[in-house]
């Protein structure tokens, strides 16, 4: 009696970990000091460093980094925030948090980002902020938006959660930004498990974020760890939250940092194999915008008119053993902000209703490419 063999699924994403972190995070674990210490604070120059920024402010997720950045930026009830309705509903609740009403604008259709032109029409005397999102890696142009948002005195954020490795006009992707929060989720190319980062220019508002980020706290624990055997005694000038990074999180933050170029050389290696063997089908992969390179944190492809539903699709793929997902999230049509008042948004609709995201990882090998690709076509055709 002969048995077919079963073909192993392909996920659509693997963090690339290995000994290298494993040994990073047992050296946390023996050195004693497991919170908030002295590893954050390197992983924090680490990643100024490489961005060519003035500060970061490690944090424990880009949840809450979006939260202190608008905190930072003066948000506040009656506010304001202009947000693209095609990202990860986090975007448009940090400005929830703070009573602010976020507006959702609609996006390029290549690219899923905000544009001065869709933006631009959204603006009024109640905008208090623009966060501008580099969605799935796709750095966002955020030379443009700014020229439109300082004049009138709005804060630009950039919501930079997927871009660690995407470039805009030379030079990494949030580097120029006033302020900008970065995720080290596992789906993201760096990861410490969970994590943030904030990075900013100002000096002042990186230390308000760094007290903000411990409860308020004038000194950190760490500091009062250095002082010694001497008391210092901290005080809390403002209501702060707990959002700090643990040492064991940022001692493999320093880790994926150092391998952060091969990841996004060999993700851009994948997505342009990707984009020679789809080409004959129909669908049109994310690439590229003329400002900037991609990292492809998300290699999100558009389905041709006539495919089937994209639910059919997704389904014919798991059945083939593929782990597709869909396309990005459109906030507006979710539960908290569904029925709320807004412009028409048709390019965030067609993309969140048309688009999925295909397997694409370090370790993702040409045969398991090939197997996606058959897969994709049987279940389009």
């Amino acid at each position: 009696m002969s048995t077919v063999p079963v073909m192993p699924n392909i996920p659509v994403m693997v963090p690339w970990l290995g000994e290298e972190e494993a040994e990073a995070a047992a050296e946390a674990v023996r050195s004693g000091w497991v919170a908030q210490g002295p590893r954050v604070a390197e992983f924090e120059r680490a990643f100024a460093a490489h961005l060519g920024v003035p500060h970061a402010v490690a944090v424990s997720s880009c949840t809450t980094a979006l939260h202190l950045a608008l905190i930072g930026a003066g948000v506040g009830p009656g506010d304001e925030v202009l947000v693209p309705s095609l990202s990860f509903i986090a975007t448009a609740s940090a400005a929830t948090y703070l009573g602010a009403t976020p507006v959702f604008a609609d996006v390029d259709p290549a690219s899923g980002n905000l544009t001065a032109e869709t933006v631009q029409p959204l603006l009024t005397d109640r905008t208090k902020a623009v966060i501008a999102v580099d969605q799935g890696g796709v750095p966002v142009d955020l030379d443009a938006i700014e020229a439109l948002a300082r004049p009138r005195g709005i804060a630009v954020v950039e919501d930079a959660a997927c871009a660690a490795g995407a470039t805009l006009r030379g030079r990494p992707a949030g580097a120029g930004a006033g302020i900008a929060a970065y995720s080290f989720h596992p789906r993201k190319l760096l990861t410490t498990g969970e994590g943030g980062m904030v990075t900013c220019q100002d000096g002042e508002l990186a230390a308000r974020l760094r007290r903000l980020r411990e409860h308020g706290m004038s000194v950190s624990a760490a500091d009062r760890h250095a002082g010694g055997g001497a008391a210092v005694l901290e005080t809390y000038d403002e209501i702060g939250f707990n959002y700090r990074m643990t040492d064991i999180q940022a001692a493999i933050g320093l880790v994926q940092l150092r391998k952060l170029p091969e990841l996004v050389r060999r993700r851009r290696e994948l997505a342009d194999r990707y984009r020679r063997l789809l080409g004959p089908l129909g669908e049109r992969l994310v690439a590229d915008p003329e400002h900037g390179t991609g990292n492809y944190q998300s290699c999100w492809l558009l389905l041709p008119d006539g495919a089937p539903d994209r639910a059919e699709v997704l389904e014919r793929l798991a059945a083939a053993g593929i782990s597709a997902r869909r396309g990005i999230m459109a906030a507006h049509l979710e539960a908290p902000y569904k029925g709320a008042e807004r412009v028409p948004l048709p390019a965030t609709e067609l993309l969140t209703r048309r688009s999925l995201i295909l397997p694409l990882h370090h370790s993702l090998t040409e045969e398991q490419q090939d197997r996606v690709v058959a897969a994709l076509r049987s279940a389009v055709e």
